[in-house]
């Protein structure tokens, strides 16, 4: 007979100064991200104001690199960065989603666990340590195997043979772009596994009723259902390669020229910074280093924009059709 009145009591309780504190605290803390973001972007506009005063747009279309005359240019590094970020996908994705297809589908219960633990471990194993082991393990075996066989099978198809050619050095930006693909592979496995788990067990129980073979179950359902994830995990290896540091700048090569074969050492953003910011001399050089940085931040918005328009939109087609 007490319980009642004292449930009561509680409920009537006012709660408008702690919705408000809430509110308050929240809206805070969002706006801090905002104004970090901004003073990031302000000092880098700052300190890259000489060198885009002096190059003006031609900083981005120009390869050159020569400190001793203060020519500085941004394509090579830019080229660097996409080419090693575009490799990473095309090597990730299909691996990424075919261990995510195998843990939720195909996989007895009692390997998920250890699946699943090994992918979180990748994650976790820092990014110089994967450099490392590409500079003295990886490479090595990279260049006395896998280099030459590609160059003699594929040396005379007419568009990948370029792509291909040149001496088989083991560094350069396809190696590159092969440990970038090994360190975003578990965060975007992570994100496919977790969306694929949570499609409604009724809805390919369905499917595999009428008949549906388990290809036809992932295509036909569990893509459509989880498709926005997906993207989200996709963008998120992406945003990983696109800053990725020490692991790069061990296996490129730093080379401040562009290749047509992707056996050629090169160079991305990050690791021009990571190599040269600590020996830069002058307000040019250092202006010029600093500008880099900008067009790196400017490159992940753009790409984490786009990313987030296409959700949008694959988000409001669905609303459409429903």
């Amino acid at each position: 007979m007490d319980a009642t009145p004292e449930i009561a009591k509680v409920s009537v309780i006012p709660t408008d100064w702690s919705d408000r504190l809430f509110r308050g605290t929240t809206r805070f803390f969002a706006y801090l991200v905002l104004a970090v973001v901004s003073a990031i972007l302000v000092s880098l506009i700052i300190g890259a104001w000489p060198a885009l005063h002096k190059f003006g747009f031609g900083f981005l279309k120009s390869d050159a690199w020569n400190p001793v005359t203060e020519q500085f240019g941004a394509a090579v590094a830019i080229f660097g960065t996409l080419a090693t970020s575009a490799i990473a996908l095309f090597i990730a994705v299909p691996v990424s989603f075919g261990i995510a297809v195998f843990i939720t589908e195909l996989a007895p219960a009692w390997l998920k666990r250890p699946i699943g633990t090994a992918i979180e471990l990748l994650a976790a194993i820092p990014s110089i340590i994967y450099g490392m082991w590409g500079l003295f393990v990886f490479v090595p075996v990279f260049s006395e195997t896998v280099q030459p066989w590609m160059t003699e099978h594929l040396i005379n198809i007419p568009i990948l043979g370029p792509l291909v050619d040149g001496p088989p050095m083991g560094i350069g930006i396809f190696t590159a772009g092969l440990i970038l693909a090994i360190m975003i592979l578990p965060f975007i496995t992570a994100v496919m596994r977790d969306v694929f788990e949570v499609v409604p067990l009724v809805l390919k129980e369905s499917a595999y009723g009428l008949g549906a073979t388990t290809w036809e179950v992932v295509c036909g359902v569990v893509l459509p259902y989880t498709k926005v994830g997906v993207v989200g995990g996709i963008m998120l290896g992406l945003g990983r390669a696109l800053g990725e540091t020490m692991a790069v700048t061990f296996v490129i090569g730093n080379a401040h020229r562009i290749s047509s074969s992707l056996f050629m050492p090169g160079s991305t953003i990050a690791s021009t910074l990571a190599n040269e910011f600590t020996e830069a001399v002058g307000e040019m050089y250092t202006s010029s280093l600093i500008a880099l940085g900008l067009v790196l931040f400017l490159i992940t918005f753009i790409v984490l924009a786009l990313a987030k328009l296409l959700l949008m939109r694959l988000t409001a087609r669905e609303g459409a059709r429903t």
